[in-house]
């Protein structure tokens, strides 16, 4: 079956999850075949230590329309996804987690808002069973943050739950934990999204292996995406901002020392030694803040020219022969 004759391609990663294996890809498959369209299920395997890659193994030697996708370690989850959608060769990719939360029954509802013309369906667990203490009020404060940062109105950038056209998710580069702000890095370019609530449930079997440590993490690559998505081609306008309050701090120092000078008679160093010492601090912080924006300046433009990346995305061209 070749890469333009699949319709769905199902991305699971998945990492010691040995006592849900068979379940999952018998629901994925009985799901999949209700479609009547070609699909496809890349499992990929996170440097499971259980038999979770055996068990993967035994369900792609009797089913032609199973991959998987060994790991060599574990590596998380973003690049769990991202040896996923790379080996994905459908026209539609859907992405979802492989404990069992997430169900496999609602995979219809995204397809249908993909047929709608959506670039990007994001599910929204609207209803978490999670803890309120670990996981729910970190989620909500985390998933408010990402709101705000990127200016994308969605309730839930955590869930790996999502349906994506292929055009828009083939182009990303994941890295960290962004994963979970692909709306946002897909507005970048413009794509059209929609959220829908799903079902949350707690896990079958096992114990999650994604905790609270990853808020730390998150937290870090909220400030990643601020910056891709507002200063990825102009780097020196994000450090220039910083350079600017660092110089005028400097300058309003300099200024009244040099008032109390010439109007007062007042000896510098004598009365306004560690004054004059944070303004030279303050000055040369500027200064650096602004070599770095011109480094960034240089960088940004190597990128593009290297990758012949450009920095903006075409929906369609319409011209005469097309209307």
């Amino acid at each position: 079956m070749t890469q333009t004759e699949i319709k769905y391609s199902v991305v699971v990663p998945l990492y010691n999850e040995q006592a849900v294996v068979q379940e999952l890809y018998q629901r994925l498959t009985k799901v999949m075949q209700q479609t009547n369209e070609s699909y496809e299920l890349v499992l990929v395997d996170d440097g499971s230590s259980d038999s979770t890659l055996e068990k993967l193994k035994a369900v792609a030697d009797r089913d032609s329309q199973v991959v998987v996708v060994q790991l060599r370690r574990n590596f998380g989850q973003t690049p769990a996804l991202a040896a996923g959608f790379d080996n994905a060769g459908g026209q539609i990719i859907i992405s979802m987690d492989g404990d069992l939360q997430h169900l496999p029954e609602e995979i219809p509802k995204f397809l249908e808002k993909i047929d709608e013309g959506y670039d990007v369906v994001s599910g929204w667990r609207e209803k978490r069973v999670d803890n309120l203490i670990m996981r729910k009020i970190p989620s909500r404060a985390a998933n408010w943050l990402a709101s705000k940062v990127s200016g994308v109105d969605i309730h839930d950038f955590g869930t790996t739950f999502k349906a994506y056209q292929r055009q828009i998710i083939q182009d990303l580069r994941l890295y960290g934990e962004m994963h979970r702000f692909i709306p946002a890095l897909v507005s970048l370019t413009g794509g059209k999204m929609i959220e829908i609530p799903i079902t949350n449930i707690v896990r079958p079997s096992g114990k999650s292996n994604y905790g609270i440590s990853r808020t730390f993490r998150v937290a870090l690559d909220l400030i990643t995406l601020r910056f891709l998505l507002g200063y990825i081609t102009r780097p020196l306008h994000f450090f220039g901002k910083a350079a600017f309050y660092c110089i005028v701090a400097a300058c309003l120092i300099f200024a009244y020392i040099f008032f109390d000078k010439f109007c007062f008679n007042v000896p510098i160093f004598g009365a306004h030694g560690p004054l004059a010492a944070g303004g030279i601090v303050f000055l040369l912080i500027g200064m650096i803040f602004i070599s770095t924006g011109l480094i960034g300046e240089m960088i940004s433009r190597v990128y593009f020219e290297a990758t012949d990346r450009k920095i903006y995305a075409v929906r369609n061209i319409y011209t005469k022969k097309s209307r």
